[in-house]
């Protein structure tokens, strides 16, 4: 009796695309009599992960663009949206439509490779065999790391030795010119629905979250959800996905071969837009809309003709993905670890204001973190919602959240000001901001960039400080790209335009914008006609740097890890004077970072008093770089606050 053919789920995830997929063609090897494209609408991306509106979007593009393709090879096929957790949907799955195969690209994010350990013990379970191949990064992460000496991967040096102990990268593979007819879709199960609480997005959303109403959608054609019933708020993203705009994309990077074969990341200008100064594939690398490897050889081949001097890793664009195997071969070898400092032995411990909060039970940081200095947490939101009084950061922070991008060194310049060189503010504050808004968010990349920057890791001069002023002024003398998302302060001179605080308030009337306040009110218009407004500076930059200079200094000095002993039980205060910058006071404390008592601020801590429901007035902070300043208080929903006992 001739055996039967194989029955074949083929679950996408960070890999939607048709060109250079090795798992989507052993799948295919498998000559299957029924193949099923698939993605899982997992609930821990909808309600765990910070994820905005307009990674949303990116995200929904990659997938009806990769439906639409497979349409097209074959019109009874599509990529199927079942909503569903994996873990719960994949047993009613296997045995529905009678599978006798799974198959899917490797994920080394740790979230993924807890759900991925969890599915195959439910397949082999079901008696399902499992084919799983690389195909998100040049090397596969675990095995760099084997090569590495079974370290994390912290340099592109170490990168490029281990991987030329694994091999020359593999040249991309074709996409397939046919795919097999899916089998019945019949989903005659019940639906799992997930709990909405605790809804990390809830703040990204303005209706209803309602992606779960049936298993196949609303429709019941297995349609990827909407914004609108995930309750989003829109979309403001120019930006858009799928496999067919990365090739095209790709397509005109390598129709300029001089661009391609020179490109120097440090050279490129953060001020260009429109367009911008780099390829803008960062977030279809994330979405697997584009291959790695097609990106590699294409500009690889370029390079090997090219007849002039070529440049070379790491700022060339082979480069930047050398760059990016690296963060995925460290975060590999530490897994959740290396999301965070606290028990996290390859990242420096610097007592940061705003903590993040740790549950010691799992040694793992929760999401939330904690106040010891209002001052502080004012100066977060401040930067967060581009309002810190510095046009450049300010601008490079609204196009941020409103375009879901910016350019690498403008990532360094904000990076920079909100941790070592301006708020002495914890980097992971910083890497859970850019997480929400980034459509190009990779957690190994983004996570291993903000050590970078804050110099916990993988870099150490810390004296290096972008300034807000004198590093646009670089680029950008007229500050056009100021203008572009600064609108305020449009018609301001030149001369002005990154210290607008110094310009005559005869000049401020005459160009349409007042320099006052904090900026708490947006740009509205002033009190005495129809100016608008931009706060001042909520710091003295010369001077808080010269402060967060001496708290690297001091932490350089002790010379910490986040894995130290110290640092999980608190008693790494002792090292620190108590004047030390950061929650540094007396001689113990709770683990890691985290403080006993929170500044609520002077006007928190008397509405506490007198119970009032009362709105609280702003009250200014003293100046910044008080470890117990009053200010502000929180304006952020994920900040834990303790009442002073």
């Amino acid at each position: 009796m001739p055996m039967p053919k194989p029955r074949v789920i083929y679950w996408f995830r960070t890999d939607l695309r048709l060109h250079d997929s090795p798992a989507l063609k052993a799948a295919l090897d498998l000559k299957p009599e029924s193949l099923y494209p698939i993605w899982t609408w997992d609930p821990h991306y909808v309600y765990r992960a910070r994820v905005g509106p307009n990674r949303w979007k990116f995200l929904i593009d990659c997938q009806n663009d990769l439906s639409q393709s497979i349409t097209k090879l074959n019109p009874h096929s599509k990529l199927f949206v079942v909503r569903e957790a994996p873990q719960t949907l994949f047993p009613k799955l296997f045995k529905a439509w009678r599978i006798t195969h799974l198959v899917f690209e490797k994920d080394t994010d740790a979230y993924a490779r807890d759900r991925d350990t969890k599915i195959i013990e439910i397949a082999k379970e079901a008696g399902i065999e499992v084919v799983i191949k690389t195909g998100r990064t040049l090397y596969d992460p675990d095995e760099l790391v084997k090569q590495n000496k079974g370290k994390p991967t912290m340099s592109i040096s170490q990168v490029q030795a281990a991987g030329a102990k694994i091999g020359e990268i593999a040249r991309p593979i074709p996409a397939p010119k046919s795919l097999p007819d899916p089998g019945e879709t019949n989903l005659d199960f019940g639906q799992e629905r997930p709990l909405k609480t605790p809804d990390i997005n809830a703040i990204q959303r303005n209706g209803e979250e309602n992606s779960y109403s049936t298993l196949a959608g609303p429709n019941g054609d297995f349609a990827a959800p909407t914004l609108e019933e995930l309750g989003l708020k829109p979309a403001t993203t120019p930006h858009r996905g799928g496999e067919t705009i990365a090739l095209r994309m790709l397509s005109d990077l390598s129709d300029n071969e001089e661009y391609t074969a020179t490109f120097e990341k440090p050279k490129t200008a953060p001020t260009a837009f429109d367009p911008q100064a780099t390829t803008l594939l960062s977030p279809h690398m994330h979405f697997g809309s584009l291959s790695c490897r097609e990106f590699y050889w294409r500009v690889q081949d370029i390079v090997d003709k090219h007849k002039g001097t070529a440049s070379q890793p790491p700022t060339s664009l082979t480069g930047q993905l050398l760059f990016r195997d690296m963060y995925f071969g460290a975060q590999a070898a530490l897994g959740y670890a290396f999301g965070q400092t606290y028990n996290n032995p390859n990242c420096r411990f610097i007592p940061w204001h705003l903590p993040s909060d740790i549950d010691t039970s799992t040694g793992l940081i929760t999401g939330k973190h904690l106040t010891d200095s209002a001052t502080a947490q004012d100066h977060f939101q401040r930067w967060k919602h581009g309002r810190t009084g510095f046009p450049w950061i300010d601008a490079l922070m609204r196009q941020l959240q409103h375009e879901g991008w910016i350019h690498h060194l403008g990532r360094h310049a904000v990076a920079s000001f909100l941790t070592r060189g301006g708020c002495y503010i914890d980097w992971e504050r910083g890497a859970e901001v850019f997480e929400e808004w980034l459509i190009d968010h990779e957690a190994a990349c983004n996570i291993g960039n903000w050590q970078w920057l804050s110099c916990t890791a993988f870099f150490s001069q810390f004296y290096r400080v972008y300034s807000p002023i004198a590093f646009p002024q670089k680029w950008d003398k007229d500050g056009d790209f100021v203008r572009r998302y600064v609108p305020e302060l449009r018609g301001f001179d030149k001369k002005y335009i990154y210290e607008p605080w110094k310009a005559p308030v005869a000049d401020q009337r005459k160009w349409g914008c007042l320099v006052r306040g904090d900026g708490s009110g947006g740009s509205s218009t002033s009190e005495d006609g129809d100016l608008l407004v931009y706060p001042k500076p909520m710091f003295d930059f010369a001077a808080q740097r010269e402060i967060c200079l001496q708290g690297m200094k001091n932490a350089y000095a002790v010379g910490l890890r986040g894995d130290d002993k110290r640092v999980l039980d608190g008693t790494w205060r002792k090292l620190f004077d108590d004047s030390a910058e950061g929650p540094t006071e007396g001689e113990s404390g709770p683990p890691g970072a985290m403080v006993a008592q929170e500044d609520r601020g002077e006007a928190q801590q008397a509405q506490d008093e007198t119970t009032t429901t009362t709105p609280v007035p702003k009250t200014r902070g003293s100046a910044a770089g008080t470890k117990r300043a009053a200010g502000q208080t929180t304006l952020d929903g994920l900040v834990t606050r303790k009442k002073k006992k």
